[in-house]
């Protein structure tokens, strides 16, 4: 007994009512991004149940692959062969550092400002990310290796807090700040990282199809955000 095709929309419902769809982001991304998701699924299937995961970008493209999530905002993995990347938002990088550093008295922080100082990078747990920063010390020729390598933002904090350093993170690190550190545009041209929109090839789910049709929105919400 099929479906009458003047009912093919309440049958799409009745197919998916109650199917689980599960969100990734990376970890700190989901205060930015979670909500207009959630809209957009929201307004499309109201019936679905939604779970939502926090990793490492990394740890998200495994779970991608492995069909333990539909889709996640992370970054663009490069061990990832089996799935697409749809490009959200390009993030520069910004000086995070100690309100009270004889730095944060500037608009801006030049790289070569940080030569001398306590230098704090991210560790392989991030990477995409260390690669870009490791490519723009490179590309600014400065003699500049990590004193201490974090494994995630609150750690990044603590460690610019407590000794007093510099890192370069991703802008959204702005929305985890402590009371004494802030954040500083760089310099010039500032380097930046892709967050993306990733899935598997293999992901026939409608959901996933309804979902990435209207990835434009996504976008916009990243435009209207921008600075």
């Amino acid at each position: 007994m099929g479906c009458l095709k003047d009912r093919k929309r309440d049958c799409f419902h009745a197919r998916i009512m109650r199917t689980t769809f599960a969100l990734g982001f990376l970890t700190g991304q989901e205060m930015e991004w979670l909500p207009p998701a959630m809209r957009i699924l929201r307004d499309e299937l109201p019936n679905i149940h939604v779970t939502i995961s926090s990793q490492y970008s990394p740890d998200l493209a495994d779970a991608l692959t492995r069909g333990k999530l539909d889709v996640a905002f992370l970054r663009r993995e490069a061990q990832a062969a089996d799935l697409e990347f749809k490009l959200i938002v390009k993030e520069p990088l910004v000086a995070v550092l100690p309100g009270d550093h004889p730095l944060a008295s500037q608009d801006a922080v030049s790289p070569h400002d940080i030569v001398g100082e306590t230098f704090i990078s991210v560790s392989n747990t991030a990477p995409a990310l260390r690669i870009i920063i490791d490519d723009y010390i490179k590309q600014s020729g400065l003699n500049l290796a990590p004193d201490h390598e974090v494994y995630n933002l609150p750690m990044a904090m603590s460690l610019v807090a407590s000794t007093r350093g510099v890192a370069l993170l991703p802008a959204y690190a702005k929305n985890f700040l402590p009371a004494s550190v802030i954040s500083r545009p760089i310099k010039g041209d500032a380097p930046a990282i892709d967050l993306v929109l990733g899935y598997s090839k293999g992901n026939t789910s409608p959901i996933l199809k309804r979902f990435l049709s209207r990835v434009s929105e996504l976008v916009a919400h990243a435009s209207k955000h921008a600075h």
